[in-house]
C-alpha cells in the first residue's frame, strides 16, 4: 500500500464510473489525486469523498480542449510538484451504423477519446519521464476488435493504443512505464451517455449493467497493474477470449461479435 504514498496521480473522466473508482482507489493507497472532468459539482463531490483519506484537487477539464489539458497538468505541478501516474480515462461512446452516423459524431468521439489522450499525455510526459512514472490508457476490447455499430469508438481506441505503444517504445530506456488497460464491459454511465447517429445522447443502456464488472474491481486491478508495471491488462473472460479469437480465428470472431451485438435492445443492425 505504501507504493503510492505521496505520489501524484492524475485521473481524467474522474467524476464517475471507472475514473471515479480509480481516483478513490489510488487515494486509498496514499496518492495525491488530481481530478479532471467537465462537471465541477461532480468533481467537488469526489474530492470531498477523498478528503478524509488523502489530498485531492478538482480541475474542471474538457479533454477535447488542448488549453484545458495544459492547464490541468500545470495545476497539478503547482500543487504537488510532481506527476507520477496519468490515467487517461475520459471517454465517450457512440451507437449507430457508420453509414448513418453524422460525421460530427465521429469527430466528437475522436476528439475526446484520442485527442484527449494526446493532449494530456503531451503535457504530462516530461514530468512522467522525470519521475519514471506510469502512463495509463483505458482502452477497451473495442480497441482490439472493430465493433459493429461503434465504429468511431473502436477507431478511437485503436488510435489510442497505437499512440501509447509508440510512446512506450520511444521511451524504452527512459524508465517510463506504459499500461494499456482493457476493462471489457463495465457497469458505468458510458452507454447511457453514448451518442446516437445524430449526436444526441441515447439515454438508456442497451445492456444489463447489473451483470457487468463493477468499476471498483476494475480500479483495484488497474492500481495493481501500475504497481507491477504491467504492459497490458485485459479484464473479463469475454475480453480475453475476444483477443485470443482475434489472433487465431478472426472470421469466426466477426460472426460471434455480430450475432452478440445484434441481440442488444434497439440494436442499430439486425441479423
Amino acid at each position: 500500500m505504501n507504493f503510492f504514498s505521496g505520489k501524484t496521480v492524475i485521473v481524467t473522466g474522474a467524476s464517475s464510473g471507472i475514473g471515479k473508482a480509480c481516483a478513490l482507489e489510488f487515494a486509498k493507497r496514499g496518492a495525491n489525486i488530481v481530478l479532471a472532468a467537465r462537471d465541477p459539482k461532480a468533481l467537488e463531490n469526489v474530492a470531498a469523498q477523498i478528503s478524509s483519506i488523502s489530498k485531492a484537487i478538482p480541475v474542471v477539464t474538457d479533454v477535447s480542449r488542448e488549453d484545458d489539458c495544459r492547464n490541468m497538468v500545470e495545476t497539478a505541478m503547482k500543487h504537488f510538484g510532481k506527476i507520477n501516474v496519468v490515467v487517461n480515462n475520459a471517454g465517450i461512446s457512440m451507437r449507430a451504423l457508420f453509414e448513418e452516423a453524422d460525421i460530427k459524431v465521429l469527430k466528437q468521439v475522436m476528439e475526446i477519446n484520442f485527442w484527449g489522450t494526446v493532449y494530456c499525455t503531451k503535457y504530462a510526459l516530461p514530468h512522467l519521464i522525470a519521475s519514471k512514472g506510469s502512463l495509463v490508457g483505458i482502452s477497451s476490447t473495442a480497441g482490439k476488435v472493430g465493433l459493429p455499430g461503434r465504429a468511431a469508438y473502436s477507431a478511437s481506441k485503436f488510435a489510442m493504443e497505437g499512440l501509447l505503444q509508440s510512446i512506450r517504445t520511444e521511451n524504452l530506456h527512459n524508465g517510463l512505464h506504459v499500461l494499456v488497460a482493457c476493462p471489457g464491459f463495465t457497469a458505468s454511465e458510458i452507454r447511457n451517455r453514448a451518442l446516437n447517429k445524430d449526436g444526441n445522447v441515447q439515454g438508456d443502456s442497451p445492456r444489463d449493467e447489473s451483470k457487468m464488472m463493477q468499476p471498483e474491481e476494475v480500479a483495484e486491478k488497474i492500481a495493481r497493474a501500475v504497481m507491477k508495471r504491467k504492459r497490458d491488462l485485459i479484464l473479463t473472460a469475454d475480453g480475453k477470449i475476444t483477443v485470443l479469437l482475434s489472433k487465431f480465428f478472426p472470421s469466426l470472431l466477426d460472426r460471434i461479435v455480430f450475432n452478440h451485438l445484434a441481440k442488444e435492445s434497439a440494436s442499430p443492425f439486425k441479423k
